[in-house]
This record gives structure tokens, sequence and C-alpha cells, in this order.
């Protein structure tokens, strides 16, 4: 995917748009809630920011993926969470509370994350003969510039004029999935030729990574005795990722097309992954932990369920 208005303006102006919809759901009490239930949310951060970028980059030496297609893969597993993954949960029957913490935190600290990540993989896989020139602070600069501002501003918003944020959530999430699925869409067609090439092992290897991940957040979260909603949302925020984030780095960012590859692929796979666990949670096995009445009054006093 050549430089062009679609990579320098399209693709960051619907990522600030969609990350602006995140801040409007925000307020300051889901950065606040870490202190009520510190342990899921510990193992959460750690399954997102920690256990994802090593198995994927354990997938990525597996398939042997071409250099390009590692990095890519890379990326997608430095994103954090957003609004689908909190959607999903929500009607998984899970935590959303708890989802929406993660997301939120997760979205701040990968400003610093993601750039020290993909300047290591992008040094790893490709090595001194890489022509992607990644400037550590810049890059830190654009990420905080299309994630980090929207969502703030989204906030300030939600703050000054809450009627209007409310009004506004249904609408912008509704938009942020319609953007997110063209977005996809276009990177597919865009890279078609590339997308033949590499489709088994990328197929492979992204579906690996979101159901490796799924079942490790659910398992760890069980075994540390988390309740079941809290053990759904840890499971979707370990799975779930910003896919816009990723191709908008790859394409608008790193110029490299090819890299999007994985991002879009990983997307496709978690939509499916996503509804089979809304039908699974949500639909055919209503959690015994779960009273629908309880979770709300949980969501809304911030205490645990």
């Amino acid at each position: 995917m050549e430089e062009s208005i679609l990579t320098s303006v399209v693709l960051p102006l619907s990522l600030f748009i969609i990350m602006l919809g995140v801040g409007l759901s925000l307020v300051v009490g889901d950065f606040r809630r870490v202190v009520v239930f510190p342990r899921a949310v510990a193992i959460g951060l750690f399954n997102q920011l920690v256990l994802l970028p090593v198995v994927a980059f354990g997938l990525a030496i597996a398939f042997e993926l071409s250099p390009a297609m590692a990095v890519g893969l890379m990326l997608i597993a430095c994103c954090p969470g957003g609004v689908t993954s909190n959607l999903i949960t929500y009607v998984a029957r899970g935590d959303t509370a708890l989802s929406i913490t993660l997301t939120a935190i997760s979205g701040l600290v990968v400003v610093l994350t993601l750039p020290v990540i993909l300047v290591l993989s992008l040094d790893y896989f490709m090595g001194e003969s890489r022509e992607v020139n990644v400037p550590l602070g810049q890059t830190i600069g654009q990420i905080a510039g299309v994630t980090l501002l929207p969502v703030l501003l989204g906030m300030i918003v939600r703050h000054f004029k809450p009627a209007f944020a409310q009004r506004m959530e249904r609408p912008a999430r509704l938009g942020s999935t319609i953007i997110f699925t063209l977005i996809v869409a276009g990177v597919i067609l865009a890279n078609r030729d590339g997308l033949r090439e590499h489709f088994l092992a990328l197929g492979g290897v992204t579906a690996a990574l979101n159901i490796i991940m799924m079942l490790i957040g659910f398992g760890s979260a069980r075994l540390l005795a988390l309740k079941t909603p809290q053990a759904i949302s840890i499971s979707i925020e370990s799975g779930i990722q910003n896919g816009t984030l990723a191709i908008v780095i790859a394409t608008s960012i790193l110029r490299q097309g090819e890299m999007a590859l994985p991002g879009g692929i990983y997307s496709l796979i978690m939509f499916m992954t996503g509804a089979a666990t809304m039908y699974y949670f949500g639909v055919h096995k209503r959690p015994a932990a779960i009273d629908d009445q309880k979770l709300d009054d949980t969501m809304a006093d911030g205490t645990p369920g």
C-alpha cells in the first residue's frame, strides 16, 4: 500500500474517530476501579501487555513467518483492546466494568510499550538491512496523537457534556464498527496478492494467537479464583485487540502495507471467535455466577461481581 491520502490522512483520521468514541465512554472512575479489583486488573494487563507479545513472538518463529509478516504479527500483539472488546464482553455477560477498565489502562500504557516492542521486533526480524526507520520518540508522539489525544478529548466531552456524550455513545460505537470493517476490507483488497501468498501461514498463526490468548485469559482468571464474569472479560481482553491501530501503524507510520495483513486477518478471526464467545456465554450457557441485576449493581457501584 503506497503512501497516499488514504494512508496519510483517511486511516489516521478514522482511528482518531474510533478512539474519540472510546473516550466518550470513559470516566475517571474507570481508572480508579483498579483499586477495587486489583487482582483482576493485574491478571488482565499481564496477559495483554506481557504474555500476548511473548506468545506472538514464539508463534512468528514457529510458523517461520517472513520478516514483514512477523513484524505485522507483533504489531497486533502490542495493541490494546477497544470498543469491540467491550461490546463482546457486554453481550457475553462478562464484567463490562472490568473490560472498560482494562481497555482504558492498556490504551494509555501501550503508547510507551508499543513503540519499544516495535523497534525491537524490527531489529530482530529484519536486522540491520531493514529499510524501515522508526525514531522512538517520534513514533511515541505519533501513536499518542491518534490514540491518547482523542481518548482524552472524548473524556473531557464526557465530563463537561455528559448528556451529549451518552447520546453519542451508541452512534459512536456503531460508527466505529463500520469504520473498522471498512478498513479491514480495504487492507485485504489492497494487499490481495500478498494475501494469496501468505494466507495459509497468516490464517494459521493469527488463529493460533487469538485462540491461545483467549484460553490463557480465561484459564488464568479461573486458576486465580476470579468469578466467571471476570474470567470472560479477561479472556476477551486478552484476545480481542485494536486491529485498526495495528493497520494504521503499518500503513501510515511504517509505510509498509504488507505489514498490515496480519492485523487484517487477525481482525477477521477475532470477529469469529468473539461471535462464538458471545453465543456460548450470552445465549447458550448463561453462567451461574452471572445474575443480570447483580451484574448491573456491580457496574454501578464498582464492586467486584
